[in-house]
């Protein structure tokens, strides 16, 4: 084939030749690096969070507001990732407080539950 009929230039095309000597399994990470925040254990003695809806001062917007978590800053954001993931909504930190886009309230304290909160208020 003519170097002018090719539709665009590979440049993977040079590293034909290192085919053979890949390794044959996927090389799998060192032990020694934490396992993600999904397959962590939760962190347990939490004993309480209360969830509520707030509309004011956000433009009509809803938005579920757990509080008296009694979390490290660290972790308040590992709980905000997995919980956004979870419920497959948008949120944010806000003092001591998360802040997760939407009425949240019917799904959120099983998820809680299952994250070590003893008790979960739904005000």
């Amino acid at each position: 084939m003519d170097d002018e009929k090719k539709p665009f230039h590979n440049p993977f095309g040079a590293l034909g030749h290192l085919r053979g000597s890949l390794p044959a399994e996927p090389v799998t990470a060192p032990a020694s690096n934490p396992p993600p925040a999904a397959t962590r254990p939760p962190i347990k003695g939490i004993p309480r969070a209360v969830v509520r809806l707030e509309r004011s001062g956000r433009g009509g917007k809803e938005v579920t507001v757990v509080e008296h978590l009694a979390l490290p800053p660290s972790a308040r954001d590992e709980w905000l990732t997995a919980l956004k993931s979870s419920l497959g909504c948008g949120g944010s930190v806000e003092g001591e407080s998360l802040m997760l886009q939407g009425d949240q309230r019917e799904r959120l304290p099983k998820l809680l539950s299952a994250r070590g909160v003893k008790k979960v208020t739904v005000a």
